[in-house]
């Protein structure tokens, strides 16, 4: 049941609020001003707070913005009946989700007191979403090798510098970007993934550029591009390294000038996003045997991230397994399964070719093929080393 503290010094406005509310299964509490309103907000726990603006001791306006600088924020409905446009708008701005003038109309107030709560429902599921997703995506290992990579995106993430991510498959490149992503001021905006190397040739240029209709036979309608749909954001080319000498012209001019052009169109569109690149290729090597633009090299690589493998960072392998074990069982709907001391170390031993996303793959067959707890014969039978 939704908790609804009444801040109001006029006890008639309090009790046929709290009348009304109580009809429509709302758990109503109340306090006669502005300071006693505050107090009981930081001992408990509000939904939502409907507060007077002009009120003795402490006024409507302060009381919002007091609780603007709490940890847990109930929503607020500012009500008032000396109110103007000003005023409405200056709450707004706090924090308030609306503002009603006195006396209410009731079908109004009820609607907005529903969708100030579907509002604050919806602010605590997204925080829970981010949550799962940033712990999902979190870099475990505290090897020196892995500190130095952490250690260089809490300096770069910050700043728009272009950044290179290098490294064998499987070590965890898109993760790096991600970080770099959530920790820079472009986090609200949206990350965009290109896999330039899943992606055919003829069809790069329309993927990072978009198309208008009729530029080619497929093109059914007008498509925005990555770079569009990035635009204040990040975009992530991955596998750089395979991508056509066309489209590497292409983006090296996107990078220049902070434009694109669809396919098909002569229009510049002006894009303003910061791009992370990754490979699994030597660079310098491609260039030379003219696979890939030197321009283009010494645009993205600003930054340069390389990524060790697995082998490098045996020791990180005890808290991965234990990480994956997490997850796996959250996934399965199981419990989560114990590993034997022994059988980290002979994980610690394999060369992992795969890297990490070999090591996650081998710990899901452990625990579907492996016993209670996982066991030196269980890695022997189940690991394919």
């Amino acid at each position: 049941m939704p908790k609804i503290l009444i801040i109001d010094d006029e006890k008639v406005i309090r009790s046929t609020l709290k009348e009304i509310l109580e009809y429509e299964n709302y758990e109503i509490f109340e306090a006669q001003d502005g300071e006693k309103g505050l107090e009981m907000i930081q001992n408990d726990e509000f939904d939502l707070v409907l507060c007077d603006i002009k009120m003795p001791k402490m006024d409507g306006i302060e009381v919002l913005t007091k609780v603007g600088a709490l940890q847990k924020q109930p929503q607020f409905i500012m009500i008032s009946a000396h109110g103007t446009i000003e005023t409405a708008v200056e709450a707004t701005k706090k924090g308030a989700f609306d503002f009603i003038p006195k006396p209410p109309d009731l079908n109004r107030l009820l609607l907005t007191v529903r969708n100030a709560l579907d509002k604050k429902n919806l602010v605590q599921e997204t925080k829970v979403l981010k949550k799962k997703l940033s712990k999902k995506l979190d870099m475990v290992g505290e090897s020196e090798a892995i500190n130095q990579v952490k250690e260089t995106i809490e300096k770069v993430a910050p700043t728009d510098a272009r950044v290179l991510i290098t490294g064998p498959n499987g070590t965890g490149k898109e993760l790096v970007a991600h970080w770099i992503h959530q920790k820079s001021n472009r986090e609200s905006a949206p990350f965009i993934a290109v896999n330039c190397a899943a992606i055919p040739s003829e069809l790069i240029e329309s993927e990072l550029f978009g198309h208008e209709k009729g530029a080619f036979t497929s093109a059914m309608k007008q498509r925005q591009g990555k770079f569009e749909q990035a635009h204040g954001g990040t975009l992530f080319l991955d596998e750089i390294g395979d991508m056509s000498l066309s489209a590497q012209a292409k983006v090296l001019r996107a990078l220049q000038e902070h434009k694109v052009s669809r396919v098909g169109g002569d229009k510049d569109i002006k894009v303003d996003v910061r791009v992370l690149a990754a490979t699994n290729k030597d660079l310098k090597k491609e260039i030379a045997e003219g696979n890939f633009r030197e321009d283009l090299y010494h645009r993205v690589s600003v930054i340069l991230i390389p990524v060790p493998p697995l082998k490098e960072r045996a020791e990180d392998i005890p808290l991965l397994v234990d990480k994956f074990l997490g997850e796996i069982a959250i996934e399965y709907g199981t419990a989560k399964k114990e590993i034997e001391a022994d059988a980290i170390k002979k994980l610690q031993e394999f060369p992992w070719t795969g890297n990490i996303r070999e090591l996650r793959n081998v710990i899901e067959r452990l625990v579907i093929l492996g016993g209670k707890n996982i066991s030196t014969e269980d890695i022997k039978k189940y690991a394919n080393y």
